[in-house]
């Protein structure tokens, strides 16, 4: 037995000496036995300790890192950086939070977190990000930090117009695009204007996202459920002047928008609002250009850095139909007089040299390993589970056998496997199959093999 926490190897399974270490590594530091700014041993002095080879402590200690529980500087080791977030004492501003559906740290009990939505936080680009603030600081001026045009810098707007065009298809002018405050703002500005103009129901994807239905009804437009199949939206079925749809990588299901649907779509004359909300992570398929690139005249076209780079740095952009662009400024004026002057300058340093697409590179790769590893598992011991959503995205869709509602499954996992997970059905309009949501994005592979495993468990009645 170590001394270091009292690690015993010997009861480790046979081949999994790392999972183990890892395991025990990270229930010290949820438990506070280990605390932020901890270091641990040596990789060498401890691989000795425990008569474990030197390979099995450093792939352990990577785990932590690729978890965000620790980090690792030449010179200095492996210190833990925090702890998990822990649930709070049930309060009123908790109550008020989980009222409009904020995300909140996960209830007691749970281990694994595969809520969609969430992204590798972890894998933030720190020291990118560090080298183009100190660039952008020794270039600004005093103008750069004042009041300035509440759509976004030029800078950014400049460099986020060439990089749409490059990447997504988009054609449009600087002038074209407003920096907002993540996707919810850009549909919080389009219901404003679409209400003042009289426009007070949007078609809707069914399923689709909770989050932007419940983004457009605050603002006084009714979302109005159009289904989805393995085409995408039913175009047909639309008999709204605005729909609002997610063609690249359709949210939850994960079905790419057929060309036909694509070309009936363009030809419908109402506003199409398009958000490409994770069109930068693809592992087995060509990209699907954005709509906007086709009809720039009747698409807004919506994104964030939210699911590349993290929510927390609310930056987003819209793109809309020339005729609107002078009511959304104006929205966007009296909503908050523009985004932070600083954290667009350096986003538009990243794009400028390159670095936001050797980081997302980087991203996609660590992704597909984590899609993998829970695909692997899940047809290991799911194997009667139909899995969508596959080739793209941050989250799987696995449509459930048998007559057990979603919500009950859901239940259960939590409860009983420590397990989150989103029912399908909270992401439905009108009733349909049952199936659950698993994102992976923020869990390493080993965690999300052991995932599956458990879900198996709580399948059964």
């Amino acid at each position: 037995m170590s001394d270091f926490l009292q690690l015993r190897p010997d009861e480790a399974p046979p081949k999994g000496l790392t999972a183990w270490l890892a395991g025990a590594l990270r229930a010290a530091i949820t438990t506070g036995r280990l605390t932020p700014g901890a270091k641990l041993p040596a990789t060498r002095l401890l691989a000795a300790e425990l008569a474990v080879s030197r390979g099995v402590v450093v792939d352990a200690y990577q785990r932590l890192v690729d978890e965000g529980l620790a980090t690792a500087r030449t010179g200095a080791g492996t210190i833990v950086s925090a702890a998990p977030a822990t649930p709070a004492r049930t309060t009123d501003r908790r109550r008020a939070l989980a009222a409009i559906r904020l995300p909140l740290p996960p209830p007691d009990g749970i281990d694994i977190d595969l809520s969609p939505g969430v992204p590798d936080l972890a894998a933030f680009p720190r020291a990118a990000w560090l080298r183009a603030e100190r660039a952008v600081f020794d270039e600004i001026t005093a103008a750069d930090l004042g009041y300035g045009d509440p759509g976004g810098t030029p800078r950014l707007r400049t460099e986020l117009a060439s990089w749409l065009a490059r990447v997504r298809g988009v054609r449009c002018e600087p002038d074209d695009v407003i920096v907002v405050g993540g996707v919810a703002q850009a549909l919080a500005l389009l219901a404003q204007t679409l209400h003042a103009r009289n426009r007070t129901a949007v078609a809707v994807e069914d399923p689709g996202s909770r989050g932007a239905r419940d983004q457009l009804a605050h603002w006084g437009v009714r979302p109005e459920a159009v289904p989805i199949d393995e085409q995408g939206l039913r175009v047909g079925a639309l008999t709204q002047d605005a729909a609002l749809l997610t063609p690249a990588h359709q949210f939850p299901t994960g079905v790419v928008l057929s060309p036909a649907r694509r070309r009936a779509l363009l030809t419908w004359p109402g506003l199409i609002i398009e958000d490409d909300y994770d069109a930068e992570h693809r592992y087995d398929r060509a990209p699907v250009a954005a709509l906007q690139g086709s009809a720039p005249d009747h698409v807004a076209y919506c994104g964030s850095v939210s699911k590349s780079l993290a929510p927390g740095m609310r930056l987003g952009w819209l793109v809309a139909p020339r005729p609107m662009q002078a009511e959304l400024l104006a929205a966007k004026h009296d909503s908050d007089l523009g985004n932070p002057a600083l954290p667009q300058l350096v986003l538009a340093r990243l794009l400028a040299s390159g670095d936001y697409e050797r980081h997302l590179r980087t991203v996609r790769s660590r992704q597909r390993r984590r899609r993998d590893a829970l695909l692997a598992g899940l047809r290991q011991h799911l194997p009667g589970c139909r899995v969508t959503g596959v080739a793209a995205g941050l989250h799987l869709l696995i449509m459930t056998p048998g007559d057990t509602p979603d919500t009950v499954l859901a239940e259960r996992a939590a409860a009983r496997t420590g397990v989150l997970v989103h029912p399908l059905s909270w992401h439905r309009m009108e009733p349909g199959p049952p199936g659950l949501i698993l994102g992976y994005a923020a869990q390493p592979p080993d965690r999300l093999a052991e995932a599956a495993r458990r879900l198996a468990s709580i399948m059964g009645p």
